[in-house]
């Protein structure tokens, strides 16, 4: 499949470049169309239902909002969580969905429960509704209406709240993605008319009169029509009133004849406005501003887009001197992350590219790699618009192009490698289509390797996708991300790059050229590098196999104090994400006014407004116009606006150093504590915890007394744990409250009633809406309540005068005993029970380790009631859930990682071996964050997950070439080592420095959002360090021992014939005449005494016939065939059964007393099926036949195996004999002082070469022999009939050169017979079957009936059999070709066979009419030579040494030509 791709791209150029061309087409779009964000938005889904009931106390808001609303929300499908905050005069009920609900159906849910809620909660305490679809991430865009130089007293604050509420908020309606404007501070205005109580009194009119006066006389009406001159005049009341006059105007009694007017009772009737609950201030002045809500699931970068388009056009409708400043736009850390993405990546991939181009050797092979880097993150591009994958810091973050080009590095080093060698063995030209074959030899086999590795990248990734909550709304884009990416490089290293490499790899042919002269320095240099690199690893190579044990225990001692570090390390949720502002909230004294939180405020801002550093401070008192952050009028939530440009900052270097010079200038300021976080993180916690700090500690229980008591014992404790910094404790108790409590006796004694009384404090300090106003299209309430200087104070509400029954007047002191009383502040439960917290930021070390310490202490120094009890949430919560995540999610990917090398080695043990590279991996990733003092956070986490998969991977690139080596017949250990690790340094190294270079720029990057991405990146540059280091150090010594040991196993713990060890070396030449005799005697007895069996040709052909297993499964498969032909004739079954059958009219009927029935009797397709089965007889016979003429083959080259062996060995002995005199004749010479020691030594050096080649003749036979052994199917020693070594009677065995007899063809073409018969049984199927039944009957009572039935069944419905008679017919077509195919197959072979055998003849006649005889001419003469002194040892040497190869060489050619012969004769099928 792979290789059909690689060809088909190769070959067809044009289609690869049109696809190429329309991916980057696409990809452009795509990135230029695509959802763009600064970070995921890891808010989960959650509706909040808002109820605001201005006049009602905190309990109340509790037992008559709250409650109801929570009961109706906690049964509904899918909730996970139920928060809320019961507050003065708010009720907000959080409620946390799965997921996977959606958006809207929860929405719908609720919706449906609020309108079951409305009836329950009683008539003025407020209507429940939704708050609007966003999240954390919603709040875009935040900005305030200032005034131009020279207008400041033209406006005033409430007028400035009018044209935010009526021009601005109007005309951005319908700006796609927005979904409400919410607005802060200034004034609402409304038409208020001050009641003066004096007055009143002195008119004898109720409050309630006046009230129903301007109820009634402000309306308009409508009388239809009247027909007039053929037109239709309609008739319109007009009553509204339009301005103060009107409702100055307006009647409410008459009194002696004389109207009483609005004016004659009002301390004053013109503007006032709403009673505040927030208010915004800015550098030091209070001023409105607003803050626009975006869609949940909008892209950000598009609706910021879309709401700056509308601030221009609104800025052109705006009242003169008025503009919109904007103090916080998503747009500038949407360019920041995006910048920092896009930073990363051009830097990481030009110092791939570098490193690509500087280790390959090749500009254009560099060029080839790194250009797959743009097409696989274009085609990255594509897969995430498709999906609905946004682009943002997370996403992009983690994409490292050196791990992405793995697959196209590997196909193009080894394309430039077989180009190499191919200008080795010839200067010729390489053709277009030398250079596709080249490219698909590279590909092909390298492919295969490729792929895998991704695959495992690919598989690695997956585990990450099933993280869940906040870890995978964070991680889960960038898992995304990178498999598209590896997919995309995945599909370019199939097509693209073996074609592009065809195209633009060739050899320049002017080697004179510019180009061609700067490629082949690049590739000098490169040579350079590789082989210094080489040079320094050789003997660290050596040390290590030298010092095996001490090697593997260093790594061990090394991954020991790695995960003692590990285990002191602590950890962090994620790594703040640097905003680039500061957000703090101000914590001003509990109960304080908003008078009081307004001049803090101005205060703390004038103090932070004096560092440079600072552009803007902003804060938010209390509750916006939309409350869907329920703060106290004495809390304000503050940003401060930095200035982005660093080299502008003069008073600190870092955010950390400025806020620590802030805090230290504002705590002057007296009664205010601080909290200091960032504007999304502030919003983020509170949306997904309820509390605004890093960590909460939340204390839940019944009493709200107990619960103050308690939470204040559990601050003071947390205040003595190094690193909790801002602790803020809830305020739930202390707002000062004048109570009303109404005494009931008093009551009945007036006519009064509570409602009347609640009627009258309500309207007359609160105010009540008796009407509206229009100003065009501005609509104003008309409020009526008492004048200002009547709603002063305790004395006020005592002397308010309350109006009987009976038209007199009494103060409300006489019905009610009003008094201070605290009451509380806030009431917070979760999943309906109270609870109070204590938030924390973290410090200076991280929240693992904090909370612990935390949770230690609390449990000793805090005793709690029953019931009550701690739960720790925030960012706490969220590391341990995701700990607890990883800790599935990590074993998953590392046990996928091994089944998928299992797969690649099939061998346990190797895989085991590569295994290893994990924790080598995870000791450089600890190190690397310890030393960069990084606690474990999920970024790190994710970090090792990816690690593990790349870590690997240089491991399975060695073992390959390791097993690779072996199966070429490489049996030297040490030899096979050195060549593997020689010649995969440079793979192993370009993948890993690619890798490592790519994710450098994200390790030292500081710029907005670089935090979350440095640990990740340390992670994996670290581990990836010591993971390349020690594999290419520790993989070596491992792989030496198993193969070691495995060898020892496969020995059976045999000794070798002859250790070369130095004694028996001495041993040997003392004994000196004696080695023939010993070596004869060490092929006659075993080491146990034992005389091996001796064995001919023919007898061991006879005796592995009688034992090999596949020919007695050959034999079981004819014994199977032959019973199933007993099944061709088939009579049905038979079945025996009585029945009875009634009439009816009370008559016996008829009873069959017995029956008889032979049903299904198919006696017309046996005929069919009997042929079948004979051809399958005759197709088991066949492969019999093959399976036994493939045996005897084995057997026959076994055994002529062995003999060549041993021939190699009688050589040996003659050469030894020849060189122990040559020793012991330059011994003499150099004990005698007539030569000097060079020739001792030389001598002395060839010896031990001919007892290495003894040793090897001997190891082979050995090998051999257990060859030939696995074919006998014996475990008894073996010797075969020693004699002389010569080639076969090739043309005396040779019958006919007919490949008819071939036993694969026999039985392919036999195949093809059943295939045939199998035609004819489907055929079979439409003849018809037989039935017969015989019964004896008793009909009414009356015995001796006798029945008889003869059917026959016909299959109608015959389309199914119909389609099996073709699919048996399209077997026998396949089967047919089979048969061709294979004949075609063994007709090319026999012919390639008579050639190697007719050219190996030829050199066999060379070597024994000439070269052998000159060969022992040679060894001859040059003895006497050496003798007599004529010719020096370094010619002996020289002359003998040449002869040898001649008579090795012959042996070598005799063995060939033995092979073929027998490999002739099976393909013939004459053995």
């Amino acid at each position: 499949m792979i290789n059909n791709i690689i060809s088909f791209s190769i070959n067809n150029k044009f289609i690869i470049g049109l696809f190429i061309v329309t991916l980057v087409g696409t990809g452009i779009w795509s990135m230029a169309t695509i959802n763009l964000g600064s970070v995921p938005d890891i808010t989960n889904n959650q509706v909040q239902v808002i109820t605001v009931a201005p006049n009602l106390g905190t309990e109340d808001i509790e037992q008559f909002v709250t409650y109801p609303v929570e009961l109706a929300m906690a049964n509904l499908p899918d909730v996970i969580e139920l928060r809320s905050v019961s507050r003065f005069g708010l009720s907000v009920v959080t409620i946390v969905f799965k997921d996977e609900a959606g958006t809207y159906l929860p929405r719908q849910l609720v919706q449906e429960k609020l309108t079951e809620v409305a009836g329950e909660i009683p008539e003025g305490f407020g209507t429940p509704f939704m708050a609007p679809i966003t999240t954390g991430l919603g709040e875009i865009y935040q900005y305030t209406l200032k005034l131009k130089e020279g207008y400041e007293d033209k406006y005033d604050a409430m007028e400035l709240r009018t044209i935010q509420d009526w021009i601005v908020k109007r005309q951005m309606a319908l700006v796609p993605g927005v979904v409400e404007v919410n607005a802060f501070g200034g004034y609402v205005k409304q038409y208020e008319v001050a009641i003066n109580p004096n007055k009143l009194k002195s008119f004898g009119i109720t409050m309630n009169q006046v009230f129903e006066a301007l109820k009634v006389n402000n309306a308009n009406t409508g009388g239809a029509y009247i027909e007039k001159n053929h037109q239709a005049n309609f008739i319109r009341g007009e009553g509204l009133a339009r301005s103060i006059a009107d409702l100055e105007n307006t009647v409410v009694t008459t009194q002696n004849g004389s109207p009483v007017l609005i004016r004659d009772v009002a301390e004053k009737v013109g503007f006032g406005n709403q009673v505040r609950y927030g208010a915004f201030t800015q550098d030091g002045h209070e001023t409105v501003g607003g803050q626009i809500l975006m869609l949940k699931g909008e892209s950000p970068g598009n609706v910021v887009e879309n709401v700056e388009k509308r601030i221009v056009e609104i800025q052109k409708s705006l009242p003169e001197g008025v503009y919109i400043d904007t103090f916080l736009s998503r747009s500038e850390l949407i360019g920041r992350t995006t910048s920092t993405v896009e930073k990363n990546l051009i830097e990481g991939s030009l110092i791939v590219i570098f490193v690509l181009v500087l280790l390959l050797g090749s500009f254009r092979g560099g060029l080839i790699t790194a250009s797959v880097i743009p097409l696989s993150l274009l085609f990255a591009f594509i897969l995430m618009k498709q999906f609905g994958v946004w682009a943002n810091l997370m996403s992009l973050g983690a994409i490292d192009f050196g791990i992405i080009v793995d697959g196209a590095v590997i196909i193009v080093e080894g394309m430039v490698f077989h180009i190499h060698q191919r200008m080795k063995k010839t200067t010729t030209a390489i053709d277009q289509s030398e250079m596709d074959e080249i490219a698909y030899e590279s590909a092909s086999t390298m492919m295969n390797s490729a792929f895998f590795g991704q695959l495992i990248i690919l598989i690695v990734f997956t585990p990450i996708l099933f993280l869940t909550g906040v870890e995978g709304k964070m991680f889960r884009p960038m898992a995304f991300t990178f498999g598209f990416a590896v997919l995309g490089a995945i599909i370019l290293c199939l097509t693209y790059v073996p074609m592009i490499s065809a195209m633009f790899l060739k050899p320049a042919k002017n080697q004179n050229s510019w180009f061609a002269k700067f490629e082949n320095k690049i590739d000098r240099f490169s040579d350079k590098i590789m082989s210094g690199l080489n040079r320094g690893y050789v003997p660290l190579l050596n040390f290590a196999l030298r010092f095996r044990a001490g090697v593997v225990m260093g790594a061990v001692a090394l991954l020991l104090i790695a995960g003692f570090i590990f285990s002191n390390m602590g950890g962090e949720f994620i790594p703040k994400f640097d905003e680039g502002d500061i957000a703090f909230q101000a914590l001003i004294k509990p109960g304080s006014s908003l008078t009081e939180s307004i001049e803090a405020s101005k205060k703390l801002q004038n103090l932070i407004n004096e560092f440079p550093e600072v552009k803007t401070v902003v804060s938010r008192i209390g509750v916006a116009e939309i409350p869907t952050d329920p703060m106290p009028m004495d809390i304000a939530d503050s940003y401060i606006i930095l200035e982005k440009d660093k080299s502008k900052w003069t008073s600190a270097d870092s955010k950390e150093e400025l806020i620590e010079k802030i805090q230290e200038k504002i705590s002057v300021v007296p009664g205010v504590n601080f909290v200091f976080t960032q504007p999304v993180e502030l919003r983020f916690n509170e949306l997904l915890t309820g509390v605004r700090e890093d960590v909460a500690i939340k204390l839940y229980g019944e009493d709200l007394e107990v619960l103050a008591d308690k939470v204040q014992e559990i601050a003071a404790v947390i205040r003595t744990v190094p690193g909790a910094a801002d602790l803020n404790v809830e305020a739930t108790s202390g707002l000062p409250q004048m109570t009303v409590e109404y005494n009931r006796a008093k009551m009945a004694q007036y006519g009064v009633t509570v409602d009347k009384l609640n009627d009258y404090v309500s309207a007359s300090f609160a105010g009540e809406q008796a009407s509206v106003i229009f100003e065009g299209e501005k609509r104003f309430d008309v409020v009526i309540r008492l004048a200002k200087e009547f709603r002063q104070d305790i004395n006020s509400l005592k002397n308010l005068y309350i109006d009987l029954p009976n038209g007199a007047q009494v103060p409300l002191k006489e019905v009610a005993d009003i008094s201070y009383k605290p009451g509380p502040m806030q009431i917070s439960r979760d999943n309906t029970s109270r609870r109070i917290s204590v938030g924390v930021n973290v410090r200076g070390r991280d929240v693992k380790s904090m909370v612990e310490e935390i949770q230690q202490k609390l449990e000793t120094d805090v005793k709690l009631p029953p019931g009550y009890f701690v739960t720790y949430g925030g960012s706490f919560e969220n590391l341990q859930r995701a700990s607890d995540r990883l800790m599935i999610v990590v074993p998953i990917a590392l046990f996928l990682i091994f089944i998928l090398l299992y797969f690649a080695l099939s061998s346990f043990s190797q895989s085991v071996m590569i295994y290893m590279a994990v924790p080598l991996a995870a000791i450089g990733g600890v190190f690397a964050l310890w030393i960069r003092g990084m606690p474990f956070s999920i970024s790190a986490g994710v970090g090792f997950i990816v690690l593990f998969g790349v870590a690997v991977l240089n491991g399975l690139v060695l073992i390959n070439k390791f097993n690779e080596l072996k199966e070429s017949g490489m049996t030297d250990l040490k030899k096979r080592i050195y060549e593997a690790t020689h010649e995969r340094l440079r793979p192993i190294l370009l993948t890993a420095t690619a890798a490592i270079m790519g994710f450098i720029p994200m390790a030292v990057s500081t710029s907005g959002g670089a935090e979350v991405q440095r640990p990740l990146a340390t992670v994996v540059i670290g581990g990836l360090i010591t993971a390349t280091f020690l594999t290419l150090v520790v993989l070596p010594v491992l792989y030496y021992w198993l193969e070691s040991r495995k060898e020892k196993k496969d020995n059976g713990g045999d000794v070798s014939y002859i250790k070369t060890s130095p004694s028996i070396v001495t041993v040997l030449l003392m004994v000196g005449g004696l080695m023939a005799s010993g070596t004869s005697f060490a092929q006659d007895t075993n080491q146990d005494g034992t005389i091996p069996k001796t064995l001919t040709v023919d007898e061991a052909i006879a005796m592995a016939k009688q034992n090999y297993p596949s020919l007695k499964e050959s034999q079981a498969f004819i014994e199977r065939e032959k019973a199933l032909k007993g099944t061709s004739f088939d009579l049905g079954s038979t079945q025996v059964f009585t029945g009875k059958e009634e009439y009816g009219n009370n008559l016996p009927g008829v009873q069959t007393t017995v029956g008889v029935q032979q049903g299904n009797i198919d006696l017309l397709s046996g005929f069919s099926k009997s042929k079948f089965y004979k051809e399958r007889i005759a197709l088991g016979e066949k492969f019999y036949v093959a399976s036994e003429q493939q045996l005897v083959r084995n057997v026959m080259q076994a055994y002529d195996q062995i003999n060549y062996y041993k021939a190699q060995l009688r050589f040996a002995d003659q050469l030894d004999s020849i060189y122990v005199n040559f020793k012991t004749a330059a011994q003499l010479r150099y004990d005698t002082g007539e030569t000097g020691k060079l020739e001792f030594i030389a001598a002395s050096s060839e010896y031990q070469q001919i007892q290495v080649l003894r040793q090897q003749a001997y190891d082979d036979i050995e090998i051999a022999k257990r060859a030939l052994k696995q074919y006998l199917g014996i475990e008894q020693e073996i010797e075969t009939v020693g004699q002389t070594y010569e080639p076969m009677d090739f043309l005396a065995t040779l019958d006919s050169a007919s490949v008819d007899n071939n036993p694969l063809l026999q039985y392919a073409l036999q195949n093809a017979e059943v295939s045939k018969a199998n035609v004819g049984v489907e055929k079979s199927q439409f003849l018809p079957k037989f039935n017969l039944s015989y019964g004896r009957q008793v009909v009414d009572d009356v015995s001796g009936f006798n029945t008889y039935q003869a059917g026959i069944s016909i299959p109608l419905w015959f389309f199914p059999q119909k389609s099996r008679v073709k699919a048996a017919k399209a077997d026998a077509m396949v089967a047919e070709n089979q048969y061709l195919e294979q004949k075609a197959v063994t007709e090319s072979r026999v012919s390639q066979l008579t050639k190697s055998l007719e050219k190996t003849k030829k050199i066999l006649q060379y070597y024994e009419e000439g070269a052998l005889l000159l060969a022992e001419q040679q060894i001859t003469t040059a003895q006497l030579a050496s003798k007599e002194g004529e010719i020096d040892y370094v010619n002996y040497i020289t002359i003998l040494n040449s002869a040898i190869r001649i008579k090795q060489n012959h042996l070598q050619y005799i063995n060939q030509f033995n092979q073929q012969t027998i490999d002739m004769q099976y393909q013939l099928g004459n053995l």
